[in-house]
This record gives structure tokens, C-alpha cells and sequence, in this order.
């Protein structure tokens, strides 16, 4: 831990177009050095935190960076979700995108400065990181430095998790990421013979069967029953799932999203996304002057070689039943022969909470294994 007391630090609230831009190229500071990292596409998070998003139709935020002698160095967001206010009936707020060098100085100014917006909103704890929500990007890395992250999750200092303790926080939620050699699993035969015996009322089809409206409306409306009880759950809207839809249709073959029917109602799904950041790495962020065409070049004709599980649902009426682990093995399985057929090596199952045994017991019992560990954090305030 280093402590630079004696420069000057300023946090200054992110206001209009170019502060935005600051507040998105802060991490380039930070992970200069490391070769794990792998810069965001800056169009994509300008997309993102743009007040036109859907997440901001339930929602506000704030955003600041610190800056050192007058020079950008750490950044954070605190958030506000009128969704989880209702889901959760609390008074819990969110802080998110939180990047500092080592120093406490950094760290603490910067969550002082969040969590007195908060409390001026009437909250009472906060939680986080969720960049901006428990749907999009969430979690300190706490272990699995040593490889790069899959699309749409994050990456961390080994310094953080301590330097956000020093800060008056504790841990609240860890978050796992299972990794899976590309092609056919491995299925128990306990769970071949279930699978022999829920056959006939259990159907399996490709994306594209009936309607887009359709298909994502039953997804979203599977993911939202499925979830709903878990930590913090906050429910997708229409608007986001249809966005969060177009950008799967983009990057994913029809069959790298599946959902199974169970007596002809739809009654789980799972979306395999190609691993967009194996493409993108050594982008720098920019897709101009060539970055779009070596980005489509890499995504349909040099297809990744890993690829990401980044939705998945059972039905809750099903997750105690027979038909639930059935169900799960069934979509895993054939998404995992869609990959194969592209060539995909590896496949990461995230994220899968520390305490959620069921799903955990069914990705080890195909061979996964814990690659990465992300922490969630809270305070009261």
C-alpha cells in the first residue's frame, strides 16, 4: 500500500460528454502493466452509461474521478435502483466501477464522496460492486489473476479486496467462475438414466424455432422466474432483455442459445456468448480506423476459441424436481455441442454464488472447476 498525502487530491463529479470519457479511460492508468487485462471497447461503455440506456429508466447514479496533481487516477459510481427498492423493500444503494492505485488515500475519498450521495438519498447500506447492476458486470477478482476475464465480467488488482476492508467494508457475496473443456460432457449415469426417463416430455430447440419477439420475451420471463429468490435479484425489463438480446444475435449463432420445453411449455434456457475479449485484446478500445473489420474478420472466420455461459434459467416450479437437474444437463450439454462444432477449447460457467450448491454440484459433476472467485462487498451507512 502506498500513500501520496503530500500532492494534491481532488474528486470531481462526472458532468457531460468528456468527464464521461475520463471517467471510462481511468482503468488504462491502472493496468498499464498488466498482460491480464483487457481494454473495454470505449464505444461499447459509452453506450452503456449513456442516459438513454434502459437500465437509467429505473434508476440514477452518480459518477466521480480522483484526480492526482490535476492528473485522472481513480474513479467510482454510486447507484440508486427504484427495481431493487421495490423488489427488496430496503434502503440499499449501490457503488460500481470502482478503479484506484494503491493508496488509501484514494480509496477512501473516493468512497466517502459515494457513500455521502447515498446517504443524502435516504440510504442505509450499500452494496456493491455493480457496474451498474447485479445483470451487467459485478464483483472484485479475489483469485484467478492469472488468466485474462471472459466477456461481460470484470478484472482486479490483487490489492483491492484489502484496500475496500480498509475502507469500513465487509464481505457480502462471493461470485464463481467455472471453467469447461470445449466438447461433449461428461454425464453422470444417475443423471443419463433421468434424462432417459424425462426424455419424452422434454424437447430441446435452437434459438429462431418461433418468433424473436417471442423467444427473448420467454427468456426473460424464464430468467426473472428462476432468479427471483436469489441474493439480491433485480428483475430484467423488457426494454433491457430486448437490448441485451440484439447484442447476443450480434456475436452468437443461433444455436449457442437453447431452451427446453417441458410438455410444451418453455421452461429453461441457457446463452453461450463467444468470448468477445479473446478478440478484442489487443483493440486498445478503439474499433476505428480497422478495429470493426478485424472484429468481424475474428468473429466470422477466426471464431474464439472460448466462450462464456452468461444466462441460464430453470423454471422454479421445476428446480425441485426431477425435471430441474434434467433440465439444466440438457441445455448445458447442448450448447456444449454447438461449441464443439465451432472449435471452442474452453467454456466458462459464470457467475455461479458460493452458496448455490445445486447448480454448483451439476458444473462439477461435468468436470468443471473453479477458475476465478469474485467478492461482492457492503457497509452500513
Amino acid at each position: 500500500m502506498n500513500n501520496l498525502s503530500d500532492t494534491t487530491l481532488e474528486i470531481r463529479e462526472v458532468n457531460g460528454r468528456k468527464d464521461l470519457g475520463t471517467f471510462i479511460r481511468v482503468p488504462w492508468s491502472i493496468y498499464k502493466d498488466d498482460p491480464n487485462w483487457v481494454p473495454p471497447l470505449i464505444a461499447e461503455r459509452k453506450d452503456a452509461l449513456s442516459s438513454r440506456h434502459p437500465y437509467f429508466k429505473h434508476a440514477i447514479w452518480r459518477a466521480w474521478v480522483a484526480y492526482r496533481d490535476g492528473n485522472p487516477v481513480g474513479r467510482i459510481s454510486a447507484q440508486i435502483d427504484e427495481l431493487h427498492l421495490k423488489q427488496h423493500d430496503t434502503k440499499t444503494g449501490f457503488f460500481g466501477f470502482i478503479e484506484a492505485p494503491d493508496d488509501d488515500e484514494v480509496f477512501q475519498a473516493l468512497f466517502q464522496t459515494a457513500e455521502n450521495w447515498l446517504r443524502d438519498q435516504g440510504m442505509r447500506e450499500v452494496i456493491g460492486p455493480f457496474n451498474l447492476s447485479i445483470n451487467q458486470d459485478l464483483g472484485i477478482l479475489i483469485e484467478g489473476f492469472d488468466s485474462p476475464p471472459y466477456i461481460m465480467t470484470g478484472h482486479s488488482p490483487a490489492y483491492y479486496g484489502d484496500a475496500i476492508e480498509r475502507c469500513g467494508y465487509k464481505p457480502a457475496q462471493d461470485l464463481l467462475a467455472y471453467g469447461l473443456h470445449g466438447g461433449t460432457l461428461a454425464i453422470p449415469r444417475v443423471m443419463r438414466s433421468l434424462i432417459e426417463r424425462s426424455g419424452d416430455r422434454i424437447k430441446v430447440r435452437s434459438l429462431g424455432s418461433k418468433s424473436k419477439h417471442h423467444e427473448l420475451e420467454s427468456m426473460r420471463d424464464i430468467f426473472n422466474d428462476a432468479w427471483e429468490n436469489n441474493w439480491n435479484f433485480t428483475p430484467f425489463t423488457p426494454e433491457e432483455f430486448n437490448l441485451i438480446g440484439k447484442e447476443i444475435l450480434l456475436a452468437a449463432p443461433k444455436d449457442f442459445i437453447q431452451i427446453a420445453e417441458v410438455d410444451g411449455e418453455d421452461a429453461a434456457f441457457i446463452v453461450l456468448l463467444p468470448n468477445i475479449n479473446e478478440v478484442i485484446a489487443d483493440l486498445d478500445g478503439h474499433l476505428l480506423p480497422f478495429g470493426w473489420a478485424r472484429l468481424f474478420w475474428r468473429l466470422k472466420v477466426e471464431f474464439p476459441k472460448s466462450a462464456r455461459v452468461a444466462l441460464m434459467g430453470v423454471r422454479q416450479k421445476y428446480q425441485n424436481t426431477r425435471f430441474g437437474p434434467a433440465l439444466a444437463y440438457m441445455i448445458i450439454n447442448a450448447v456444449m455441442e454447438a461449441g464443439k462444432a465451432k472449435g471452442l477449447e474452453r467454456v466458462e460457467m459464470s457467475w455461479i454464488l458460493d452458496h448455490n450448491h445445486g447448480v454448483r454440484n451439476i458444473i462439477e459433476s461435468v468436470g468443471g472447476e473453479i477458475t476465478k472467485r469474485y467478492r461482492m462487498y457492503e457497509k452500513g451507512l
